[in-house]
């Protein structure tokens, strides 16, 4: 039986909206026959932290694509992605990049509406 893991999990670029906008959770895991991996943590995330608009978050098995997800800082299509075994005190980061896109556009767009921003 898997031991009880303590993990951080944290929401950036707009992906914290959907966990009540609490961008860092320090959460244990409970011991569990398997050992926990991200495709179990995504299970357990949206039973126990997340809060509305499941479909903004969860595709199927995984994250839906535009989530950027960061293992110990390390891009988790390095490590095994859905079967990477999470150890204890691992740091997992969840970003959005669809709404920082959005935001960015929207931000730099204003006040240009018809005529082009200035040094374009």
């Amino acid at each position: 039986m898997a031991a009880p893991l303590s993990v951080e999990v944290e929401f950036g670029g707009g992906a914290e909206l959907l966990f009540d906008g609490v961008k860092k959770h320090q959460v244990t895991l409970p011991g569990q026959e398997e050992p926990w991996d991200i495709r179990n943590l995504l299970v357990w995330i949206k039973k126990n932290l997340l809060k509305e608009r499941p479909e903004l978050f969860i595709q199927g098995d995984s994250v839906r694509p535009g989530i950027l997800v960061l293992i110990n800082d390390a891009d988790w299509e390095l490590l095994g992605e859905l079967d990477y075994q999470l150890q204890d005190q691992d740091s997992i980061l969840f970003i959005s990049t669809l709404h920082v896109l959005a935001a960015v556009c929207a931000h730099h767009s204003q006040g240009f509406v018809g005529r082009r921003p200035p040094g374009w």
